[in-house]
């Protein structure tokens, strides 16, 4: 079981892992043990997400989200097969925390009078610079 936060708490059969072998460092265990974790979360299926904790998830995850509602998380950065386990479950569990947040609607607002003069006298100043350039036409030619 897996505790996210206090109202969200993730049961054993939502998450599958599988061991497989992992790239990196590790000489010649990499090539005997299977250290990288390949952690799975059934999040569509899964009735301790609300639907709106699912939507912001699909959106948070990206890639990792896949056709039949799973999200895939690996993790392959250290040796141990149970470090990498922790890993992947705290992803996870800071990945749900994030999609708990519902994001702030934003209001909108006009720029103030002054920003807006602020602005076009910047851009008379540029234009100026900008028209001081060039070839100098004088008397001598």
């Amino acid at each position: 079981m897996l505790v996210i936060n206090d109202q969200i708490t993730l049961q054993d059969w939502e998450l599958t892992e599988q061991f497989i072998r992992a790239s990196g460092p590790g000489g010649q265990n990499v090539n005997k043990v299977a250290t990288a974790v390949e952690l799975r979360f059934e999040a569509e299926r899964s009735p301790s997400l609300p639907p709106q904790v699912k939507a912001r998830l699909k959106r948070l995850a990206g890639r990792r989200w896949t056709k039949d509602g799973a999200i895939i998380i690996q993790c392959d950065e250290t040796r141990s097969q149970a470090r990498n386990r922790d890993i992947a479950r705290d992803r996870l569990a800071e990945l749900i925390r994030k999609a708990t947040v519902a994001p702030k609607r934003r209001i909108k607002t006009k720029p103030t009078y002054g920003s807006q003069q602020r602005r076009l006298k910047a851009k008379k100043e540029r234009g100026e610079v900008k028209s001081m350039r060039g070839r100098v036409r004088g008397e001598d030619l």
